[in-house]
């Protein structure tokens, strides 16, 4: 395969690729820290009780 053949074809698809702008990406930015911050809180709650529940079983 010719390098210059392909390295014109990967420089044809990177045209068209559509990038997110400045606002697309802090909206998800945004949505990841919310989403991992309400499971780890979720996990947070359920360590608490399970391990209440281990100890007042144990003793």
């Amino acid at each position: 395969m010719d390098l210059m053949k392909h390295y014109r074809s990967a420089k044809a698809e990177l045209l068209k690729v559509i990038f997110p702008t400045a606002g697309q990406v802090k909206q998800a930015y945004i949505s990841v820290i919310i989403v991992v911050t309400a499971i780890a809180a979720f996990l947070a709650l359920v360590d608490l009780i399970m391990s209440s529940i281990m100890t007042s079983i144990l003793g």
